[in-house]
């Protein structure tokens, strides 16, 4: 298949695919049950982190969190009293257990001390009047080290939180980063982050994502690794610069929605 036909696909599949009936089968419409910035961030990066496996498992583990939090996510991280930990002694989501659900709300809580957006864990100390980075890669890094900054976390807790540095896809935070950073009319994404800049996101390379990819010829490497995500978004920059993992919705819902018909 020619570019310009690639393109003309892509185009027609994003719009087919970018549309709010798309939120009801998906985790991202876990988040999409609030209006808090703050409340969307942390399920939504919650739910991020937990996306793997059968759709229907990862929004009922969203919904078994949200009612553990008492429905007030960004509160609750906040004003906690020690017994109300205990009701997550029981919470399991295929390896992510206890001690990873206790970690994360102990992480957001400094992390709200200080902060009132989840973004700043993403950016440098002083980021003013810097040349911005090309993409997230930085980014991700940072933000590994900031999430495991606290003392005595527990190292079966890196297992859920990937990083460039391991040579890891990160595809959970890059479609984390995603619906934090894209804003367009469909409002899939909530784009309620504005320091990072849409052109600087990356593909959110999954199994599915990367089928369709090389089917049309788009990744030439390999492996699936953390450079196969930036050959692949490269070539996307190609069709649109300012937005190249828009085409997410694309390659991702021709392989599982549209059962890879490329015509």
């Amino acid at each position: 298949m020619n570019r310009e036909k690639v393109y003309d696909l892509l185009e027609r599949k994003y719009r087919e695919f970018n549309n709010r009936s798309f939120i009801e089968t998906d985790p991202i419409s876990i988040p999409h049950r609030f209006t808090k910035q703050q409340d969307i961030e942390i399920i939504g990066f919650w739910i991020a982190m937990l996306a793997w496996g059968n759709r229907k498992s990862i929004i009922a583990s969203g919904n078994r969190l949200v009612e553990l939090m008492d429905g007030a996510p960004y509160d609750f991280v906040l004003h906690h009293q020690p017994k109300d930990l205990k009701q997550f002694l029981d919470f399991k989501h295929r390896t992510f257990n206890a001690t990873d659900a206790l970690y994360f709300i102990e992480f957001f809580k400094q992390h709200y001390k200080q902060h009132d957006s989840l973004e700043n864990a993403f950016l440098k100390s002083d980021f003013r009047g810097k040349k911005p980075d090309s993409n997230t890669e930085h980014a991700i890094a940072i933000f590994h080290e900031n999430f495991f900054s606290l003392q005595d976390f527990p190292q079966r807790t890196r297992k859920h939180i990937a990083t460039p540095e391991r040579n890891s896809t990160c595809k959970r935070l890059n479609m984390f980063l995603r619906w934090m950073v894209r804003k367009d009319k469909s409002g899939v994404d909530f784009g309620i982050w504005k320091k990072i800049k849409t052109a600087q996101l990356l593909i959110p390379l999954d199994v599915h994502v990367d089928r369709t990819a090389r089917k049309l010829g788009l990744i030439k490497r390999k492996q699936t690794d953390w450079q196969t995500v930036l050959e692949l978004t490269e070539a996307l920059k190609q069709y649109d610069p300012k937005d190249p993992v828009k085409y997410d919705y694309a390659l991702f819902g021709l392989s599982v929605l549209d059962k890879m018909k490329i015509h």
